[in-house]
C-alpha cells in the first residue's frame, strides 16, 4: 500500500489532531503543576500522566482498524501477503499517532520545567512504548471479532479502565505494570525505582507477544491457548518484580551528583538548582542568624533525600527563591514525630509543633506574612509575643518544647512569663 494512502485512509490521521488538542487543552495542568523545575527525569515521568488517555484512544483507533480488516473479510480470502505484512501497515499509523501525543506531552512537561540540553530517561520511553504497542495489539484483536461500532468504544472505555484506574487502588504493585506511578516521579533528590519499569516491561512484552502470535496465527486453540501463556507468564514475572514497590517508585538519588562549597557550614546543592551563588549567599546569612538566636549550626546543609549524620536538610526547590531559603533550613531543624505518636499513643507536644515552628521559621527570616500563611494569624501573633521576650528567655522555651515534642511522655510548655501565651 502506498504511503499516502495508507495515510489518507487510516482513522488515525482523523484522530491525531483530536487526540493532540486534548492533551494540550485538557492535560496541560496536570502535565506541568508538578514538575520539578530543571530535572529531566521530573519532566519525563511528568509527560506519562497523559499515557492513560493516549493509549485509550490508539486502542479504539487499532479496534476500528481491525473491524476494517474484518468487514472486508481479507483474511477469508486466501490473501498472498502474511497475517503481518498486511496488519502492520494498518498499525503503524495508529502507533505513530500515539508517540506523536506522548511527544506533545513531553513538550509541555519539558517547557514547565524549563529545560536545556538534555534527554528523557529511556526507560520510562520505553514504557510509553511497551504501554502503547500493548494497547493497540488488543484493540486490533478486539476489532478483529466485532464490528467497529462496538469494537472502538469497547476498546476506549476498558483500555482506560485499565491502564487508569490501577493508579486508584491499594494494591500498589499493580498500578506499576502499565506505568501508572511514574508520573509522580521525581523531586530533585529523588531519581526512579528501576523495577518499575522493568515490570512494565515486562508485562506490556508479555501482552505484545501474546497478541502478536494470534495476529500471525489468525487465531486457533493452540495460538490462544500460548497467547494466554505468554501474557499470564509477563504479569506474573512483573508482579513479582514490583511486589515491594510502593505508591511512587522512586529512590533516594545518589549523593555523587550533589556540588558542595564553602566550610560551617557546607552547602551542597543538586546541579539542578537555578541560581546557586543566591542560595549559598542566602544560606549563610540565615545560619549566621539562627546562630545569634541560640541555635546551633549544622557543619552541612545538603539537598540530599537522607542527610548523613551532623547534616541538615536543606529542603528547597530546584527554582528557589531568596524567600525560600529560611523556611527550607528552619524545616530541617524541626523533629519527626516520634514513633509512638504514630503509633496511636497520646502525644501532648503535638500542640506545641506549630508555635514553635512558626517562631523557628520567623527566627530564619521568613517573612511574617508568609509565616502567617504557613501557620494560621493565630500562631503566627503567639510567635510574635515570643520573639518580643529576651533571647535567653526564647532559647531555653524553644529548646524545652523541642524535647517535649521528641517524646510521647513529655508535657509541652508554651506559656511564658511576662503575658506571652
Amino acid at each position: 500500500m502506498l504511503l499516502r494512502t495508507l495515510v489518507r485512509s487510516s482513522a488515525a490521521t482523523l484522530v491525531l489532531p483530536l487526540l493532540v488538542g486534548f492533551v494540550f487543552l485538557a492535560l496541560s495542568d496536570d502535565l506541568s503543576n508538578w514538575v520539578t523545575a530543571h530535572y529531566w527525569l521530573s519532566a519525563t515521568g511528568s509527560s506519562t500522566f497523559a499515557l492513560p488517555f493516549v493509549s485509550a484512544a490508539c486502542a479504539a483507533v487499532a479496534a476500528w482498524e481491525g473491524a476494517r480488516l474484518n468487514r472486508g473479510r481479507v483474511f477469508a480470502q486466501a490473501p498472498v501477503r502474511g497475517s503481518w505484512a498486511i496488519t502492520l501497515p494498518m498499525l503503524l499509523p495508529v502507533m505513530v499517532m500515539g508517540l506523536v501525543a506522548m511527544g506533545a506531552a513531553l513538550l509541555i512537561s519539558v517547557m514547565a520545567a524549563g529545560l536545556g540540553a538534555g534527554v528523557p530517561h529511556p526507560g520510562m520511553l520505553l514504557v510509553v512504548t511497551g504501554v502503547l504497542a500493548s494497547n493497540i495489539l488488543v484493540g486490533h484483536l478486539l476489532g478483529r471479532v466485532m464490528p467497529g461500532v462496538l469494537a472502538a468504544p469497547l476498546a476506549l472505555i476498558g483500555s482506560f479502565f485499565l491502564n487508569a484506574y490501577p493508579s486508584s487502588w491499594s494494591i500498589y504493585w499493580l498500578r506499576h505494570l502499565v506505568g501508572g506511578g511514574l508520573d509522580s516521579c521525581c523531586s530533585v533528590d529523588s531519581t526512579v525505582d528501576e523495577r518499575a519499569v522493568l515490570s512494565a516491561l515486562v508485562f506490556t512484552t508479555g501482552v505484545c507477544l501474546g497478541a502478536a502470535l494470534l495476529v500471525h496465527r489468525r487465531g486457533g486453540m493452540a495460538a490462544l491457548t500460548a497467547a494466554v501463556l505468554l501474557t499470564a507468564g509477563g504479569f506474573a514475572t512483573a508482579a513479582y518484580i514490583a511486589r515491594d514497590l510502593t505508591s511512587e517508585p522512586v529512590l533516594p538519588r545518589a549523593t555523587s551528583a550533589l556540588r558542595c562549597e564553602g566550610d560551617r557550614p557546607q552547602i551542597c546543592l543538586w546541579p539542578e538548582v537555578s541560581d546557586q551563588g543566591m542560595v549559598r549567599r542566602e544560606a549563610r546569612t540565615v545560619v549566621a542568624r539562627l546562630e545569634r538566636a541560640g541555635i546551633p549550626a549544622p557543619h552541612t546543609l545538603t539537598m540530599a533525600a537522607r542527610p548523613p549524620a551532623g547534616a541538615l536538610k536543606l529542603g528547597i526547590p530546584a527554582n528557589p527563591r531568596a524567600e525560600d531559603i529560611p523556611a527550607g533550613i528552619a524545616s530541617g531543624l524541626l523533629p519527626e514525630p516520634p514513633a509512638c505518636a504514630l503509633d496511636g499513643e497520646p502525644f501532648p507536644a503535638g500542640i506545641a509543633a506549630a508555635p514553635v515552628a512558626s517562631w523557628l521559621y520567623a527566627t530564619a527570616g521568613e517573612p511574617a506574612q508568609a509565616n502567617a500563611g504557613r501557620f494560621g494569624e493565630r500562631e503566627t501573633a503567639f510567635a510574635q509575643k515570643v520573639r518580643k521576650q529576651p533571647l535567653a528567655v526564647q532559647t531555653d522555651w524553644y529548646e524545652r518544647n523541642m524535647k517535649a515534642m521528641r517524646h510521647c511522655g513529655t508535657q509541652p510548655q508554651l506559656g511564658l512569663a511576662g503575658g506571652a501565651g
